[in-house]
């Protein structure tokens, strides 16, 4: 089966520990389907390698990337995820910055998408107190939204329910 590359940026650590969560997950339906990247250490052309793609990244300031996916950005121009699959996931404050919540994935997951890649992964905004924010369309999350400031005890269980949402729509299960 063809590994999944999962890419992520993390200051504080949820998105690293998310990242690995997923990876574990997704082990219990194949064990090391899922490389692991951390966008800090590698070159972003190691996308080229997959067919599926899982990006994450945590939500700074007025909805920005986390820094080592700032710095990391512009080599997303020279990536071609034409035929590709690719999901997102993020962690934001909801309460604090509910216009801006998840801004970080809302980027990703439109650079994947000017990039050629069809996005999956798409996550209901329901149980979520969110206002105009960016990674909204068409009444869902442009992937999974997490928020370990005002729902930690949801992160665990939404991440094993949307890797089950993966499996399906990337056609594994």
């Amino acid at each position: 089966m063809a590994k999944i590359g999962l890419f992520y940026g993390s200051k504080r650590g949820n998105t690293a520990d998310a990242a690995m969560t997923i990876k574990e997950s997704f082990d219990q339906v194949e064990p090391d389907l899922v490389e692991v990247h951390n966008v800090k250490r590698i070159e972003l052309s190691k996308m080229n390698e997959y067919e599926k793609i899982i990006l994450g990244s945590s939500t700074w300031e007025a909805g920005q990337l986390q820094m080592h996916w700032k710095r990391a950005f512009p080599q997303m121009d020279e990536i071609d995820l034409h035929g590709k699959q690719v999901a997102v996931f993020g962690f934001g404050n909801q309460s604090e910055f509910n216009t801006t919540f998840q801004g970080g994935i809302a980027i990703l997951s439109q650079k994947a998408r000017e990039r050629g890649a069809d996005l999956v992964g798409l996550w209901p905004i329901d149980g979520y107190q969110v206002a105009d924010c960016p990674a909204v369309e068409d009444g869902h999350f442009v992937g999974l939204a997490l928020d370990n400031t005002n729902q930690h005890e949801l992160t665990k269980e939404r991440i094993q329910t949307w890797v089950q949402q993966l499996i399906s729509e990337f056609g594994l299960g």
